[in-house]
């Protein structure tokens, strides 16, 4: 008896709301070892993701994440299917994060609309069948930075604001590390099946993130930098052993496969969202890395 064929209903592609046709994939730590810079960017870099008035996405390997970036202007941007994820929609065995590092926006969610502050979060999770982002005013466009990856297990569709977020202070100003990190989608916050979202503000005065370094392998992480004007930041990926850097720029993003530390420094205080998917949602879940020990 033969199984039969999944009937794809694919939203029709438009240069406003498209993924990249090809999956990122990611290299081994043996072959890093040996990448050119061109080589390392290519990789681990997703250029400037959000343009205003269009919806891009990009699916990775890494836990088979998918990075999104949308600016709605004067029209709704509403979230495509793509033929990777297998389904009649894109999130019908899928969940999404997704933080707003624009001006005052909203999702709308099967039919009913959630307005999302600056720097809030929305989760939607698996089985809704459609979402779109749209600015409260297109002259000053909401930034929706977006995570998704698979799920097995529904949750609400739940939002919540920067005040509203489980807020855990670490570092000092005396080791230039000094930040606040808001949590949303994690064990204690937003319920989902496996994502895991937030973001990182570094103090003034402060440059330095995620250091000491460590790694997790039983999950993969992405950064997306942002608030950092023109300035610039180092970002030091790789295995502890044999570390590489990236410089990266405002609005950029970097994908970190399990075996590799994620750690930044910058020319000023600045802003990332982080999320993260695999095995467990445990934040405090990580190996870490001495810094004498790096290379």
């Amino acid at each position: 008896m033969g199984v039969p064929a999944v009937n794809l209903l694919l939203t029709t592609p438009s240069p406003t709301t498209m993924f990249k046709s090809t999956i990122r994939l990611m290299p081994r730590p043996q072959e890093v070892a040996r990448m050119t810079t061109e080589e390392l960017r290519e990789s681990f870099l997703v250029p400037v993701i959000h343009q205003p008035g269009t919806l891009h996405g990009l699916f990775t390997d890494l836990d088979r994440l998918v990075v999104i970036g949308a600016c709605p202007g004067n029209s709704p941007l509403e979230l495509p299917n793509h033929r990777e994820t297998g389904r009649r929609s894109f999130l019908e065995m899928r969940e999404l994060g997704a933080i707003n590092t624009g001006g005052p926006g909203a999702v709308t969610v099967d039919g009913e609309t959630f307005p999302v502050a600056p720097l809030g979060c929305i989760y939607v999770g698996m089985g809704v069948e459609k979402v779109a982002f749209t600015s409260t005013d297109p002259e000053n466009p909401a930034k929706f930075f977006i995570l998704s990856c698979p799920a097995h297990a529904e949750f609400p569709t739940t939002v919540a604001t920067m005040e509203e977020a489980t807020i855990v202070a670490l570092g000092a100003q005396a080791t230039a590390n000094q930040r606040v990190i808001r949590q949303y989608i994690h064990e204690n916050g937003i319920q989902s099946c496996q994502l895991v979202m937030g973001y990182t503000e570094l103090i003034e005065g402060s440059v330095w993130n995620t250091f000491p370094p460590h790694t997790h392998n039983r999950r993969s992480e992405i950064y997306h930098y942002f608030d950092m004007e023109d300035r610039v930041l180092a970002h030091f990926m790789g295995h502890p052993a044999a570390t590489r850097h990236l410089f990266i720029h405002n609005g950029e993003t970097v994908l970190s496969p399990p075996w590799s530390i994620h750690s930044g420094c910058g020319q000023g205080s600045y802003k990332f969202i982080w999320g993260m998917a695999g095995e467990n949602q445990l934040f405090t879940d990580m190996d870490a890395v001495k810094p004498t020990d790096l290379r």
